[in-house]
């Protein structure tokens, strides 16, 4: 019996020393990803947070937020997650459906009637969620002051007098911020509060979110990031809110959110304390394959879901996932359900192949995407 616990004891000191080897070796080749762009802590940065459960696989932060203060970039830091905010605005959708105040299946014209054309009739909101409704991006570009300082009412307002379709709504994908912008009047419209309050009440404080918040003008952003591109000199200017187009409209893209949120947020996800099982798996169900020529989300085995871009590789698990560009902010925030896996990668800068680093980094921790 001494010699079996003598094995088993070795078997084990063994085991340990060598998950030990392998996990500073995936710290190693992680580490090399990211530090063969972001190796200048004097520049715009970025967070990475790698979890597993309640386990921490990788985590670090690089450079800095504020290229003014040359505050660091931590884990506190408030991003604009852009287009990652998509799946909040879904949600709050979904919520209503749960409760019965609408369903998936209604119209737009049942929310809209200002809108004239007829085939508004044909729109759902399961049509504007899975970005196949076929409204075209029409918002006029030659008004300097509207294309920087649009809200989500003012944005949308073309589509009072829209009279055409670029396709039948269900039968193609195409990714489109105004049909998401549409989200803020429908979530007023049916539940007689603001938006803004709606979204706190029953989004963010639901899932236990201290610090996230929507873009404001005159909002003091606790720990705000800012985002930065080089100009034609190699030198970094702040490229945000005034200098990049419709960054202020919150239901598509401007909520700021800290990594430390964000898990707060996948955790309440994975816990169903948004939304319910059954809502959850239409979420994450890919509504419509992204075809190769798609100007924006394409990847191998990609659909859109509600607010989710989803992938299903062959003999892999599902890769759950939202991309997120507004001005010098370029974000991924993903998952592997089955794993209880969540990467997190907020980057103040856009000059990185992002996908590129997401899937190496995927690599590392052994899987195919």
């Amino acid at each position: 019996m001494k010699k079996i616990l003598m094995i088993a004891a070795l078997l084990a000191s063994f085991a340990a020393a060598n998950a030990q080897h392998m996990s500073e070796e995936m710290t190693k080749r992680i580490d090399d990803i990211f530090n063969a762009v972001y190796n200048n802590p004097n520049e715009p940065g970025a967070a990475v947070l790698i979890m597993q459960g309640d386990n921490t696989l990788y985590s670090r932060c690089f450079g800095v937020a504020d290229m003014q203060t040359m505050a660091p970039v931590t884990f506190e830091t408030n991003f604009c997650i852009a287009s990652v905010s998509k799946q909040f605005s879904a949600v709050a959708l979904m919520q209503l459906a749960e409760q019965g105040m609408l369903s998936l299946n209604d119209p737009l014209s049942k929310f809209f009637p200002e809108f004239q054309a007829p085939f508004f009739d044909d729109i759902t909101l399961h049509n504007i969620m899975s970005h196949t409704s076929g409204i075209p991006d029409a918002r006029p570009r030659n008004d300097r002051n509207f294309v920087l300082y649009s809200n989500d009412v003012t944005s949308v307002g073309y589509m009072k007098t829209l009279d055409h379709l670029s396709f039948q709504p269900g039968t193609q994908y195409e990714y489109i911020n105004p049909t998401f912008q549409l989200i803020y009047q429908i979530v007023e419209r049916t539940t007689g509060i603001p938006f803004e309050d709606y979204m706190q009440r029953s989004v963010f404080d639901r899932a236990g979110m201290e610090t996230c918040c929507y873009f404001e003008p005159d909002r003091d952003i606790p720990h705000m990031a800012h985002g930065y591109e080089r100009d034609a000199k190699g030198v970094w200017q702040e490229y945000d809110y005034g200098e990049e187009s419709f960054f202020g409209t919150k239901a598509d893209g401007a909520l700021y959110c800290s990594i430390n949120d964000f898990v707060r947020w996948e955790r309440a996800l994975r816990d169903n304390k948004v939304w319910t099982a059954a809502t959850k798996r239409l979420a994450y169900n890919p509504w419509i394959q992204i075809p190769a020529d798609a100007e924006y989300g394409y990847q191998p085995h990609t659909g859109y879901g509600y607010g989710f871009f989803v992938q299903d590789m062959p003999e892999q698990p599902t890769h759950v996932y939202h991309l997120g560009d507004n001005g010098g902010f370029t974000i991924y925030a993903g998952k592997i359900p089955e794993r209880d896996l969540i990467f997190l990668f907020f980057s103040t800068r856009p000059d990185i192949d992002r996908l590129a680093m997401v899937n190496k980094v995927y690599q590392a921790l052994g899987f195919r995407f």
